[in-house]
């Protein structure tokens, strides 16, 4: 019998989920498939519970429901750590987050070491929130530079009992840039435009640039760290491996990551 999986989130079509895990499930031959759902929030609790009731193996969770889904499930330590979940297994009815350590993972993957670094986050939403508990959590001291000020400062009070972390607000950024080591953008800035916050002039080859945007993949603020010499990450890379991470929750079977990674890559 067919075990279905899904993604839950408003919007949802967007996702590129479904082409990387059903690409596993085929990989692997596993008789399951995994699904794209729009669930608007006051619809949140009966879309979490008609799933388990209807024998699904687990959900992943997209914006805005990471926050609020945690009410219907047992959330583990780091979802407790974070406040916001993306994986929810029916198996075991827990919520877990793999956000952080899928950011971890793209950067390790890629050669980039943050512990003892400074790493600059760009954003202070639920993305930020995930990245700079994983960063802080693997010793980097970590600054949350975001357009509104007071919400940076609230996050990093936050998160201040996992590292050291500051919040502030994006004036002179240059500057901010200038003293990282690693820059992270969790902000929707570069998505679908030619956007960017920090140019080819701010940056040097010895950083690492790191965009949680995939769409376009090579966004323009990874042309400008390209054309400083710097090191480029794109969304894709994390995008697979917290999805491998919640393959592995729920199946017990580690996916081949090359085959999810490949087919986010040609779904673009």
């Amino acid at each position: 019998m067919i075990t279905l999986y899904g993604v839950i989130g408003d919007p949802v079509a967007h996702s590129l989920s479904p082409a990387m895990h059903n690409a596993a499930f085929k990989a692997l031959g596993m008789d399951c498939y995994y699904a794209p759902f729009h669930v608007k929030g006051r619809y949140l609790y009966e879309a979490v519970n008609g799933a388990r009731a209807l024998g699904f193996g687990g959900l992943n969770v997209t914006v805005p429901h990471k926050e609020a889904v945690i009410r219907f499930v047992e959330a583990d330590q780091a979802v407790r750590d974070i406040g916001a979940a993306n994986t929810i297994d029916f198996h075991t009815n827990k919520a877990y987050n793999t956000d952080a350590p899928g950011a971890i993972a793209s950067l390790r993957d890629s050669g980039v070491r943050v512990k003892g670094r400074n790493v600059l986050v760009m954003g202070a939403g639920g993305a930020a929130r995930a990245v700079t508990y994983g960063l802080l959590k693997e010793g980097a001291t970590v600054t949350i530079a975001n357009r509104t000020a007071p919400k940076a400062a609230d996050l990093a009070a936050y998160m201040r009992e996992y590292g050291d972390v500051f919040g502030t607000g994006m004036d002179s950024l240059a500057e901010k840039v200038a003293i990282s080591d690693v820059i992270v953008n969790t902000t929707t800035v570069g998505m679908g435009e030619d956007r960017t916050l920090v140019t080819a002039a701010m940056l040097g080859p010895e950083q690492a640039v790191f965009d949680l945007v995939y769409k376009p993949v090579e966004t323009q603020l990874l042309k400008e760290a390209k054309a400083a010499g710097a090191k480029a990450i794109d969304g894709i890379t994390m995008l697979a491996r917290q999805g491998a991470l919640s393959f592995e929750i729920w199946t017990g079977v580690k996916p081949p990551l090359d085959v999810m990674e490949r087919s986010a890559r040609d779904a673009v």
